[in-house]
């Protein structure tokens, strides 16, 4: 796959890793942890709120894996990465607070969230690593106009390679999780 206009063999091979390895391996441990859900009854015990808790968190990291796919990496994207990630880990943080009041949370499920945390700041470190000269413009606050504007990339992604990790992500992440919180929903007691 071509990912950029003439990329040295260590940023090709950062690009490869960030594309085809963090983003679609990410739902690896995501499907993980949704199994760890079921296998201890999510909808019986913290049900619909940690259920929801979880969409905001694929939330937090979709938006930002979305521009970072479609946008020209800029300080907006940069920024909002960033924010995204921390956001990220203080859901995760209460979300795991939340868990662990509820239900059983076993070793391994924490050890599934320690990949889940991290994963976010992977990306991100990643992607300022392919695009050091945006970072220097994020760090002296984005000097120019078209560093705060969402922009299409000068060299799109393939579009069989979107499709194919749209794929990965509805199957592996969004089916999955939907599963969880229909679950939570037919569990919930109703009011009478």
């Amino acid at each position: 796959m071509q990912v950029g206009p003439h990329p040295t063999d260590v940023e090709a091979a950062a690009r490869r890793f960030l594309l085809l390895g963090i983003l679609p391996l990410w739902v690896v441990p995501g499907l993980a942890d949704w199994w760890m859900h079921r296998r201890t009854g999510i909808e019986r015990t913290s049900g619909t709120k940690e259920s929801a808790v979880h969409a905001l968190m694929m939330t937090e990291t979709g938006v930002p894996v979305v521009m970072g796919l479609l946008a020209r990496v800029n300080p907006l994207v940069l920024t909002t990465m960033g924010a995204a990630a921390v956001a990220h880990s203080a859901t995760a943080v209460y979300d795991v607070s939340l868990a662990t009041g509820e239900r059983e949370v076993r070793p391994i499920e924490q050890h599934i969230h320690s990949f889940l945390e991290v994963l976010p700041l992977t990306a991100l470190a990643f992607t300022a690593c392919l695009h050091p000269d945006q970072v220097r413009s994020a760090l002296r606050g984005g000097p120019h106009p078209r560093d705060w504007r969402l922009l299409p990339k000068d060299h799109p992604l393939p579009p069989a390679y979107l499709a194919g990790l749209a794929g990965v992500i509805g199957l592996g992440v969004v089916l999955p999780y939907a599963e969880e919180l229909r679950r939570c929903l037919r569990a919930r007691p109703r009011a009478s």
